[in-house]
């Protein structure tokens, strides 16, 4: 059974920075995209940032351009999202998302089957 499990969520203040991880178990998809999405009140859910195998491509929504940075690590599926600069508009949940093969389009939630429950960022 796929599990994931997001930590490194919290409160910060605008202009500062936040290390969000995802640690897999059960996950044994070779070709796969995982991605980060977030979800802020009254909102829907939005994707982020993702990284697929094959070249290790990424994707960024560009709201986070030049400020995110996604990364997991070389012959695992833990994921990360390392996000600098932080503005009060970054505020939700944060969902890390994992495929059971390559995705078409890495940063829409329909290609995802697999999801953690989530961890709230502040920017205030």
């Amino acid at each position: 059974q796929v599990q994931l499990v997001e930590s490194g969520g919290g409160s910060v203040q605008p202009g500062g920075s936040l290390r969000l991880s995802c640690a897999a178990s059960g996950y044994t998809y070779n070709r796969n995209c995982m991605a980060w999405f977030r979800q802020a009140p009254g909102k829907e859910r939005e994707g982020v940032a993702a990284i697929c195998t094959d070249d290790g491509s990424t994707f960024y929504a560009d709201s986070v351009k030049g400020r995110f940075t996604i990364s997991k690590d070389k012959g695992a599926y833990n994921l990360y999202l390392q996000m600098d600069r932080l503005l009060p508009e970054d505020t939700g949940k944060y969902f890390c998302a994992a495929t059971s093969t390559i995705a078409t389009l890495p940063l829409r939630r329909f290609e995802y089957g697999y999801w953690g429950q989530g961890t709230q960022v502040t920017v205030s």
